[in-house]
Order: structure tokens, then C-alpha cells, then sequence
């Protein structure tokens, strides 16, 4: 009987190891359909690719045009993701220590961003900085991204928050620290890798966006998505399919340093 047992048990989790693989690679098929895309010797987009080149590589660090659009989109990101962090630390320490009346709703109104269409975003923002004689400027994309990508850093530090013991913060507080140096020196070193997980989804927010990026865009000033967006307008040249490829490549590398500093942070 516990042989049957152990048998039915080992082919349910085998099953649940097949439907989840299945479904993984599913959604995966179409970013290695791209990467091999990016490798292809023919002047369209074909699968599968008839030959195997590195000449879109060398095509597209050769254009100035993507490099100072990927340029553009690196500097956007940073500084998107230090102003997040910057407004997301305080935040956080006020929602989830803080004893005021409509804290709730203060949190609902942080976490808005993710829940409206970005697009309305878009069109408000644009709106507000086109009365302002700001849109296609490097502030007009830093404020409207830091909106969309201050929830999600939000979200990383009041969970490492929630998961400090504060009992630490007092005990040093006990021991003759000030408030604040023990929240400096206790609290922000053990929650840290919450906040740099924080940083780092507000970095891929700002990173990955495009609808808003294509409302703050001048012929001047492109991020990196923005000038995929326009580029598949007029061609289908592999160059494309290898700005997709950084684009996927450079965002897993964040996502899985995002992921491990989650956990460390628990």
C-alpha cells in the first residue's frame, strides 16, 4: 500500500513537472525564435534563419542611431530607478510604521500606477508636458517613468520592511542609539537587499517601457524600445530581432538579481 502510495505520488509530481515545463517553454518559444532571428544571413525576418551570421551584431553597434538610443534608455533607467528608490524608501517606512487615518487608501493611491492602463498614463503625462514645453526632454521621461516604477519599488521594500524585526531597531535604541542612526545603521543594512531589488525592478520598468516612451519621444531624444517601435514601421531587417535579443538579455540578468536579492532579503 505505501509502495502504491509513493508510485501514484512520483507520477503526480512528474505530471506537475511536465505541465509546468510545457507551459514554460510555451511562453519562452517566442524569445528563442527572436535570438535565433538576430543570427539569420537573410535580409528579412525568416525562419528558420537559411545561414548563420553575426553581421546584424556588427550592423547594429555600428549605427550611432541605436547605440545613443540604448545609451538614452540606460540613462533614463538610472536615474528613474535611483529617484523610485529615493521616493519608495520614505514611502515605505511611512505606510508600514505609520499610525495615521487613510493609510490604506494612501497605499492604494501609490500602488495606482500599476493598476491603470499605462496608456491613460501616457496621455495625461504627455498632456501635462506638452502644456509645460517639455515633451522629448530628458526630464519628461525621468518623471513619467519615475510614476509607473515607484510601486514596484514600493512594493520590494515594504516587504523587506514587513519581514525586519524591529525588535533589533529597538534594542539598539535601548542601548543609547538615536532613532534615527539605528534606523541607519540596524535597519536600511538589513532590509538592503530589498531596497537594491527595489531599484532594480524600477530600473527594468523604465527599461522595458515604450508606450510612454513613444508619447515623451522627439526625433532627437529615442529610448532603445522607441526606436525598435519606429524602425519596424519602415523595415524588417534582422537589426531588430538583435536589439530584441540585448533587450531580453539585459532584463533577465536584472530579473534573476532582482529574484536572488528577494530572497536573500526573506
Amino acid at each position: 500500500m505505501l509502495l502504491t502510495q509513493q508510485s501514484l505520488g512520483w507520477k503526480v509530481k512528474s505530471a506537475l513537472y511536465f505541465i509546468t515545463g510545457s507551459i514554460a517553454a510555451f511562453l519562452a518559444l517566442p524569445i528563442f525564435f527572436i535570438v535565433a532571428l538576430s543570427f539569420g544571413s537573410s535580409q528579412w525576418l525568416v525562419f528558420p534563419p537559411p545561414h548563420w551570421t553575426t553581421k546584424w551584431y556588427e550592423r547594429f553597434f555600428d549605427n550611432p542611431q541605436w547605440i545613443e538610443a540604448a545609451l538614452t534608455s540606460l540613462q533614463v533607467a538610472v536615474i528613474t530607478s535611483i529617484l523610485a528608490t529615493l521616493i519608495a524608501l520614505p514611502a515605505s517606512f511611512a505606510l508600514v510604521r505609520g499610525k495615521f487615518p487613510g493609510r490604506d487608501y494612501l497605499y492604494s493611491l501609490f500602488t495606482l500606477p500599476m493598476i491603470v492602463p499605462v496608456v491613460i498614463i501616457a496621455v495625461a503625462t504627455y498632456s501635462m508636458f506638452l502644456s509645460l514645453g517639455l515633451t522629448g526632454t530628458l526630464v519628461a521621461f525621468v518623471i513619467s517613468h519615475v510614476i509607473v516604477a515607484v510601486p514596484f519599488a514600493m512594493i520590494s521594500i515594504i516587504n523587506s520592511l514587513k519581514l525586519f524585526d524591529k525588535s533589533i531597531e529597538n534594542a539598539a535604541v535601548i542601548c543609547g542609539a538615536h532613532r534615527l542612526q539605528a534606523i541607519f545603521k540596524v535597519t536600511f543594512p538589513s532590509i538592503k537587499p530589498g531596497i537594491f531589488a527595489g531599484a532594480l525592478f524600477a530600473f527594468l520598468v523604465s527599461w522595458d517601457e515604450v508606450v510612454i516612451s513613444v508619447m515623451m519621444a522627439s526625433p532627437e531624444l529615442q529610448t532603445l524600445p522607441v526606436k525598435m517601435w519606429s524602425t519596424l514601421r519602415q523595415d524588417l531587417t534582422p537589426v531588430i530581432a538583435v536589439a530584441s535579443t540585448l533587450l531580453i538579455f539585459l532584463s533577465l540578468i536584472i530579473m534573476i538579481a532582482a529574484n536572488f536579492l528577494r530572497k536573500r532579503s526573506q
